[in-house]
C-alpha cells in the first residue's frame, strides 16, 4: 500500500506556515502531521502539493494509493476506516474529505467538489483538524497528549533528577535529556523533554509541553500549556500556549501567548506579543486567501510568523498579528498587524528584502547548524518571493 498526503484547496488559509511546506508538515502537539500519520501506519509518505514544492516534496505514485487528507491527526479508529477502503470508495466528514483509494492515474485529479457521491463512506471519528492558523495552538494542548501517548505507550522514561520538584507522573524524558533545579508540573497535563534537549536551571514549566530534541529551555524560563517547541529551537523568557516549529528562536526575556513560530525564525530580545485587546473584543486575524481580516471567535490570539523571519530587540508585536515569509522586523511602537513576506522595516516604513540577500542570509543560517542551504531550498524560496512580491508601503 502507497500512502500519500495531499494538500486540498484550503491550504492558503494556513499562508504564511504552508508556503514552504506541505500542510502533513505543520508540527501540532509533539509531532508533525506526516510523523503522525508515519507512526499509526508504520510506513513512509510522499505528499501531492503544489507544483513549486514538489522538488523537495516529490510524490511517490504506486498502482494502488491511499491519499489522505493531510490536515488531518490520525487516531487509531480513523485508520482503521482509512485502510478499510476499497478501490475508488471516499473517506469523508461533514463538507471534508478525509481519505481516497485510487489508483495512480487518478492521483492529480482529487476535486473534492466532484466526487461520486455513490463511493462515499462517512467517517465516524473523532477529528483534530487544522483549518485555519489558530487552530494550531488552540487544538495543541489534545494533540500533545495524544501524542504523549502514542510516544511513550510501553515505553519507560529516563530518570527525572532529584533536583527537580515534580508535580503529577506524566513525565517522559528521552535518553541524553537534561532538566536540573527545575519545577515540572505535569498535573496540568504531560510533559515530554526529547532527545538530548534541555532545560535549564530555575525554569518554571506547566503542562501540557513538550520539548523537541536538541532544544533548550533558558534558565528561569516560564513555560506554560499546552505549549510545543520543536526540534533545534532555544526559548527563554514567558511562553504561554504557543508553538515553535523547528530552529527557531526566542532565547530571552519577552512575552509571547497564542502564538505559532515557523521554522529559522529569531525573536530579538525584550520583544512582547499581545495575545488579548483591551476592548476583550474577539480577534481578527490576516488571511491570505480573502485577502482581508477574518474573525477568529477567539479573545486570546498572539503572533503567526513564517518562516525565516526574524524581528529586532524590543519589538512590540499587536495583538493578532501575522508576519509573512523572509520578513526583518524591527522599531519603536507597535508593529501594524498584518506584515508582508520579504519585507524588511517596520513602524518608520517598510521596503523589499532583495531575495539575493535573503538567500545569503539563510546560506549563513543553515551553514551555523551543520545544514546545507541546497539549490532545491533556494529555488523554493525564490519562488515564494515571486509569489508573494507586492508593493510595500
Amino acid at each position: 500500500m502507497n500512502f500519500i498526503l495531499f494538500d486540498n484547496f484550503r491550504r492558503s488559509n494556513l499562508f504564511p506556515l504552508t508556503y514552504l511546506r506541505p500542510v502533513a508538515d505543520i508540527r501540532i502537539g509533539i509531532l508533525t502531521i506526516r510523523e503522525k500519520w508515519e507512526k499509526y501506519l508504520e510506513h513512509k509518505t510522499s505528499t501531492l502539493t503544489e507544483s513549486y514544492l514538489r522538488k523537495k516534496f516529490p510524490i511517490i505514485r504506486e498502482d494502488d494509493n491511499i491519499m489522505i487528507n493531510g490536515s488531518v491527526c490520525p487516531n487509531k479508529d480513523l485508520v482503521s476506516e482509512i485502510l478499510s477502503l476499497r478501490t475508488g470508495e471516499v473517506l469523508f466528514q461533514g463538507d471534508a474529505i478525509i481519505a481516497r483509494r485510487a489508483h495512480a492515474i487518478e492521483l492529480d485529479g482529487l476535486d473534492e467538489e466532484k466526487v461520486d457521491e455513490v463511493n462515499m463512506v462517512e467517517s465516524k471519528s473523532s477529528l483534530i483538524k487544522i483549518t485555519h492558523t489558530w487552530d494550531i495552538f488552540s487544538l495543541n494542548g489534545e494533540a500533545i497528549k495524544n501524542d504523549f501517548d502514542l510516544l511513550t505507550a510501553q515505553r519507560i522514561s529516563e530518570p527525572v533528577s532529584e533536583s527537580n520538584q515534580v508535580m503529577g507522573d506524566k513525565i517522559f524524558l528521552e535518553k541524553g535529556a537534561k532538566v536540573e533545579c527545575s519545577v515540572l508540573n505535569s498535573t496540568t497535563g504531560p510533559i515530554y523533554i526529547g532527545k538530548d534537549a534541555e532545560i535549564m536551571e530555575g525554569s518554571l514549566i506547566r503542562g501540557p509541553f513538550s520539548l523537541g530534541c536538541h532544544s533548550v529551555v533558558k534558565m528561569g524560563a516560564k513555560i506554560y500549556g499546552p505549549t510545543t517547541i520543536g526540534p533545534h529551537c532555544k526559548v527563554g523568557g514567558e511562553i504561554n500556549n504557543s508553538v515553535f516549529f523547528a530552529y527557531s528562536n526566542k532565547a530571552h526575556d519577552g512575552f509571547m501567548g497564542q502564538s505559532v513560530i515557523g521554522e529559522w525564525c529569531n525573536i530579538g530580545a525584550d520583544t512582547n506579543t499581545s495575545n488579548l485587546k483591551n476592548t476583550y473584543d474577539n480577534i481578527k486575524l490576516w488571511n491570505y486567501a480573502d485577502q482581508t481580516f477574518v474573525e477568529t471567535g477567539l479573545q486570546f490570539c498572539g503572533l503567526i510568523m513564517g518562516d525565516h523571519s526574524k524581528c529586532g530587540i524590543n519589538t512590540m508585536f499587536n495583538t493578532g498579528t501575522v508576519v509573512g515569509i523572509n520578513s526583518n522586523i524591527f522599531g519603536s511602537g507597535y508593529q501594524r498587524n498584518f506584515i508582508p513576506s520579504f519585507a524588511w522595516g517596520g513602524t518608520g516604513g517598510i521596503k523589499i528584502y532583495h531575495i539575493d540577500r535573503a538567500v545569503s542570509v539563510a546560506k549563513k543560517v543553515y551553514q551555523r547548524r551543520g545544514l546545507d542551504f541546497n539549490q532545491v531550498e533556494e529555488d523554493v524560496l525564490r519562488d515564494i518571493f515571486n509569489l508573494t512580491k507586492e508593493p510595500l508601503s
